[in-house]
C-alpha cells in the first residue's frame, strides 16, 4: 500500500508541475484571492476525478489479463513520459464562471473538467491498473496534485517564476519512464 501511495504522490506531483491545472490554480488565486475555498475545491474535484479514473484503471486491469496489462501500462507510462515534456498552455476560464457557483464551486467544476483527459488523470488510470490498492492510488494522486497546486494558490506567480520548469518536466518524464520500464520488465510481479 505504501508503494502505491508513494509512486502515486511522486508521479502526479512532478507531472503536474507546469501543467494547465497549475496555471488554472494561479488564475483562480489571482481572481478570487481566497486560498482556502480554492484549495478545497481542487481537493474535492481531484478526489472525484481520480476516483473515477482509478476505478476505470482497475476495471481495465481485470479485463486485460496480466501480460496484456503489463504491456499496456508500460507503454502508457512511456507515452505519458513523452507527453510531460510538452508544455501546457494556460487553461481558459469559462465566461461568467464564478458568478453563479462561488469560489469553491467554480474551482471544483473548473478543476474536474480540466483534469478530464489530462496526463495526471491518465497516470491515475495507469497507476490503478498497476497497483490494486485503489484507495492508496486515489489518495496519492490527489495529494500529488495538491502538492503541486496548493503552493501556487498561496504563493502565486512568484513561485512559478522560481522553478526551473524544464528540469521539473525532465524529472517527471524520467519518473514516468521508470514506471513504464518497471512495468514492462514486470518488476515487483504486480500484474497477476
Amino acid at each position: 500500500m505504501l508503494e502505491a501511495l508513494a509512486w502515486s504522490v511522486a508521479v502526479v506531483a512532478l507531472g503536474e508541475m507546469g501543467d494547465k491545472t497549475q496555471l488554472l490554480a494561479l488564475v483562480l488565486a489571482a481572481r478570487f484571492r481566497r486560498p482556502w475555498p480554492i484549495v478545497l475545491g481542487i481537493a474535492v474535484a481531484t478526489l472525484a476525478n481520480h476516483a473515477l479514473a482509478a476505478t476505470f484503471g482497475r476495471l481495465i486491469a481485470l479485463w486485460l489479463g496480466a501480460d496484456a496489462l503489463r504491456w499496456a501500462v508500460g507503454l502508457g507510462f512511456l507515452a505519458i513520459a513523452a507527453w510531460v515534456l510538452v508544455p501546457d498552455r494556460a487553461a481558459e476560464e469559462a465566461p461568467g464562471a464564478g458568478q453563479r457557483f462561488g469560489v469553491f464551486g467554480t474551482t471544483a467544476v473548473a478543476f474536474f473538467l480540466a483534469e478530464m483527459g489530462d496526463k495526471t488523470q491518465l497516470a491515475t488510470v495507469a497507476l490503478a491498473a498497476r497497483f490494486s490498492q485503489l484507495g492508496a492510488v486515489v489518495l496519492g494522486t490527489t495529494l500529488g496534485l495538491l502538492l503541486a497546486n496548493a503552493p501556487v494558490v498561496w504563493a502565486g506567480d512568484a513561485l512559478a517564476r522560481q522553478l526551473p520548469m524544464k528540469l521539473v518536466h525532465g524529472a517527471a518524464a524520467l519518473l514516468f519512464a521508470a514506471m513504464g520500464v518497471l512495468a514492462l520488465l514486470d518488476v515487483g510481479q504486480v500484474f497477476g
